[in-house]
């Protein structure tokens, strides 16, 4: 729908505005960086292995740091849709179900359902399906397949004394006023394979990414001519 950019875009108005292409670069440009940081762990592994084989417990070690640095970016990436931590001042228990009823009111069943089970509340946009939570937002991209991509965004509230329904609602409402706006303004936490980041998810919240992924791909579809 058409709506007003965000006013918080002018708090950011050095980042260009979001498109599909650009989101696009940006995933290559993080999966370049990753192998920028992976492939010389793995070279030298294997350099110090065919130098000195004695040298292998240095090998294996090198090969751990390669596979440990996207498992860190990757947690990264999930951390944006935990509902726990100090940075929230937990509500008292009739508020927050007063803010999940109020928050129904937003969704349909479908993803009143999905927030019930997984905490996460699916909303499909043009860039993607968005996975919304209290204090981030995870994108899942149509297409891809298995190995989909994901863009995951921290962006909350300015009050953290809100019930968690509350924030996801204003989250809600901001994304479909404005979904460009949206990503632009949001801060980038991990940008791609999904299935690293859903190793790092709690496992009530897999399933909204399994969901997610479909309704993604069911994009893809009729997208294509």
């Amino acid at each position: 729908m058409a709506a007003e950019p965000l006013p918080e875009l002018a708090a950011v108005h050095w980042r260009p505005r979001a498109d599909a292409q650009r989101l696009d670069r940006t995933s290559l440009m993080w999966t370049a960086i990753t192998v920028a940081h992976v492939v010389p762990f793995i070279a030298a592994g294997i350099a110090l292995f065919l130098v000195q084989p004695l040298a292998l417990p240095v090998s294996l070690a090198s090969f751990a740091h390669a596979w440990v640095i996207p498992e860190l970016y990757a947690q990264r990436g999930a951390n944006v849709v935990r509902t726990g931590g100090s940075r929230f001042i937990r509500a008292p228990a009739g508020a927050e179900a007063r803010s999940v009823g109020l928050l129904g009111d937003l969704v349909g069943h479908e993803a009143r359902a999905m927030h019930a089970q997984t905490g996460l509340v699916p909303e499909r946009g043009r860039l993607g399906v968005w996975l919304v939570g209290p204090a981030g937002a995870v994108l899942v991209r149509a297409g891809g397949g298995r190995f989909g991509r994901v863009v995951c965004y921290c962006v909350g509230v300015n009050d953290p004394s809100l019930p968690s329904g509350d924030r996801i609602a204003h989250l809600l409402l901001a994304l479909r006023s404005d979904e460009e706006g949206f990503a632009t303004v949001a801060n980038l936490a991990f940008c791609g394979a999904r299935w690293r980041v859903r190793r790092r998810l709690a496992a009530a919240m897999r399933p909204a990414l399994d969901a997610g992924a479909a309704a993604a791909r069911r994009l893809d579809t009729r997208a294509m001519p």
